[in-house]
């Protein structure tokens, strides 16, 4: 959702975001536990022996969730960069499969077996990636053998060993699931502060209540607020889903890997949640009287919305500071899962 200015001003905008005063004290964002350093280099010893290598990045971040240390590795191989969290319907994937068989074409004729690399930093969605693909690859080429699923779930660092998984037969070819890997240092703030927003990095590492502040800013600077002026008037139907509490596990931001199927219900109440919330974020960004260029009284806008939230999110017999905690996991999870409408965090050059 891009809201006026040109490059240079949406950069500039960014970076203030990142360098305002509830980061202050944050310090830099980095994640590069034991398990990250293992794979980095497991990725680098087996990237050689790849046919082909399927980048995966985040569609909101389609630069700050490039590996930066594997870029120049990459650079001499067959690549395919997928940007994923956008749309995984199988259109896509038939494209992306087209796109696998094409740029093998010249090595199929002479090679018995075929390695396909799938990399990318944490919880970009290879694994999911990788089973889309598997299912209809199989319907393609039916393989005899019991394929393992990949592992998927909602939080960074699910998968952590390199794994194998037999897609098509005549010629063999395998892909490659591999752990996400972040950079040892992120380069900045704001690219840290995207990653983290994103999922790439673990909440704890960051902070709830940071990230969501740092996500009102964006919204806040970006004007994208005045979109939602239309939900003012527009009544939702809460009252007949008064049995979901606020911490039912369909709002926690730590989803369990299994959890029930949501029925109609519940993508009801997550609907109407998320029009609550929008219109709460429009009504207080128009009354605010504040000039929202300035970083302190745009920090006394998101305030302001912090608090408003915690009527929309119906957490209002809390302490203040486990009000604030809840409400900013809440609003990262709606942000997470799309219900607040799509975005692109970094500034994308126009195309000539």
């Amino acid at each position: 959702m891009a809201v006026g200015g040109g490059l240079s001003s949406k950069w500039r905008a960014g970076k203030r975001v990142a360098e305002m005063g509830f980061n202050a004290g944050g310090g830099a964002v980095n994640w590069f536990p034991g398990h990250m350093a293992a794979a980095a280099r497991a990725i680098r010893h087996r990237l050689k022996l790849a046919d082909l290598v399927i980048e995966v990045r985040d569609a909101r971040i389609p630069l700050s969730s490039a590996n930066g240390e594997l870029q120049c590795l990459l650079a001499s191989k067959r690549r395919v960069i997928a940007l994923n969290k956008k749309d995984l319907a199988n259109p896509n994937i038939m494209h992306l499969l087209a796109l696998v068989e094409l740029k093998l074409k010249e090595v199929i004729s002479r090679e018995p077996t075929l390695l396909v690399m799938v990399v990318g930093v944490p919880n970009v969605g290879k694994s999911a990636l990788i089973n889309s693909i598997h299912r209809i690859a199989t319907s393609r080429f039916p393989v005899q053998e019991k394929v393992k699923r990949a592992t998927v779930g909602p939080l960074p660092g699910v998968t952590q060993d390199i794994a194998g998984y037999k897609i098509a037969n005549q010629p063999s070819i395998y892909v490659l699931d591999t752990p996400g890997v972040l950079v040892p240092s992120i380069p900045d703030m704001e690219t840290g502060l995207k990653l983290a927003l994103t999922g790439a990095v673990k909440d704890s590492v960051v902070g709830e209540e940071r990230l969501a502040q740092y996500l009102l800013a964006i919204l806040n600077s970006r004007k994208t607020p005045l979109h939602w002026e239309r939900l003012v008037n527009v009544r939702t139907e809460r009252s007949g889903h008064e049995s979901h509490d606020s911490n039912e596990p369909i709002f926690s931001n730590s989803l369990p890997r299994r959890r029930r199927q949501l029925d109609n219900s519940d993508v009801l109440y997550i609907e109407d949640l998320a029009k609550e919330v929008q219109k709460t974020l429009y009504l207080t960004f128009k009354d605010f009287e504040g000039n929202k260029e300035e970083e302190s009284e745009l920090e006394s806008l998101i305030d302001m919305q912090l608090m408003a939230l915690r009527k929309a999110f119906r957490i209002l017999h809390k302490a203040s500071d486990e009000a604030r905690t809840m409400v900013s996991k809440k609003l990262l999870t709606l942000f997470r899962i799309g219900k607040l409408g799509p975005f692109i965090l970094d500034s994308i050059p126009n195309s000539p």
